[in-house]
């Protein structure tokens, strides 16, 4: 499994953006939870506006709980923003 989020939202200049914001912080408390509460392993690779995270070893039910959440949140934001946020899910 692999999460990927790429860009800035542009809803405001850097610095003010809180559709950034909010995505940042819900992508930084899923990361902090999974490592926090359950035993995954995870690789990321974060760089200006560009985060990956990998789990090599798969991911056990609790992980897959707080990745559903992120989904979750990362998706309210975007019904009410979409031109400023797109979700797309992928299964490989």
């Amino acid at each position: 499994m692999q999460f990927l989020s790429t860009g800035h939202a542009g809803y405001s200049e850097e610095g003010s953006d809180i559709i950034c914001a909010a995505v940042s912080a819900l992508i930084i408390n899923t990361m902090n939870s999974i490592e926090q509460f359950t035993d995954d392993s995870f690789e990321e690779e974060t760089k200006d506006g560009y985060v990956k995270v990998s789990f090599p070893d798969g991911m056990s039910d609790k992980g897959r709980l707080l990745m559903d959440s992120l989904i979750l949140g990362l998706t309210f934001i975007e019904q009410n923003n979409n031109q400023y946020l797109t979700v797309k899910i992928r299964e490989v």
